[in-house]
């Protein structure tokens, strides 16, 4: 019995530096602010929430959680926000959605080192140990890309079109063009995982553009399966990318989305730095 408890202490030590190490950046403008876990599980503002359908776990969920906004001193609503994961992920949330989401609220759920998270299904990891959940997203049309977890900093940033001028379709396209449509739908569903052309944060796929774009090498109804379902393109158990159903990304949507890849496919990088 000695010999089991010795064993569970040192079981404790060895995870203690790991909980310690658990921190959130926030990167708004003003300096660095770093937020540890047993710092923001004891705020006043923590609450206990439930996420009917949560993305990562796609079942009922339960979280301590923070309202998002009550951490984003100074931000407004015209400002914009990459939510960086640990796994590569890099979600581009415009601050207004945070800000007044019509409905849908924001949340920074923490996990209570005495309480874990489930794993998530599919070999996909571990969502701690933070994880930018919703609840009524549906009242601001939130996404699945808007959910990132495993989150380790949030920024202030430029808009997408600033930083990176590479992935814009052609200027000289009129504002409401198919095209056009598809590159907002682009930066909402796909931004996130892939760079195009060599420009973006994302480090979980592959680029889109370079050096071949898919509408290059898929026609265009096995594409659509494979937005839709992309295990029906490659079997594999470890694929990250999960489908696009249509309550999600319409087919309209899912239309703008391959006319601005298509027209993407034109125009691939071609300065000295591209691959």
């Amino acid at each position: 019995m000695k010999r089991l408890l010795a064993g569970l202490a040192l079981n404790l030590l060895a995870l203690a530096p790991t909980i310690r190490a658990a921190e959130l950046k926030l990167e708004l403008g003003h300096g660095v602010r770093v937020y540890h876990t047993a710092e923001l599980l004891q705020r006043k503002d923590v609450r206990r929430i439930t996420v009917p359908a949560d993305v990562a776990f796609g079942r009922v969920m339960h979280y301590r959680a923070i309202p998002l906004r009550a951490l984003l001193d100074g931000i407004a609503p015209d400002d914009h926000l990459q939510f960086v994961a640990t796994d590569g992920f890099a979600a581009e949330i415009p601050a207004a959605l945070i800000l007044n989401g019509h409905g849908s609220v924001a949340w920074l759920a923490i996990e209570d080192p005495a309480q874990p998270w489930p794993a998530l299904a599919s070999g996909h990891g571990h969502a701690g140990p933070f994880y930018l959940v919703w609840t009524q997203p549906q009242a601001a049309h939130i996404g699945p890309e808007q959910w990132p977890y495993q989150l380790a900093a949030i920024r202030q940033l430029a808009g997408v079109a600033e930083r990176f001028p590479a992935i814009l379709p052609d200027p000289s396209l009129p504002a409401g063009s198919e095209v056009r449509r598809g590159f907002a739908v682009f930066q909402r569903t796909c931004f996130a995982c892939h760079t195009l052309n060599g420009e973006g944060d994302a480090k979980l796929g592959p680029d889109l553009n370079l050096p071949h774009n898919p509408t290059e090498y898929l026609g265009n109804e096995l594409l659509r399966a494979y937005v839709r379902n992309p295990q029906s393109l490659h079997r594999w158990p470890q694929a990250k990318m999960s489908g696009f159903d249509r309550q999600t990304l319409s087919d309209v949507e899912l239309d703008a989305l391959l006319a601005y890849l298509r027209h993407m496919a034109g125009r691939k990088a071609t300065t000295a730095g591209a691959p």
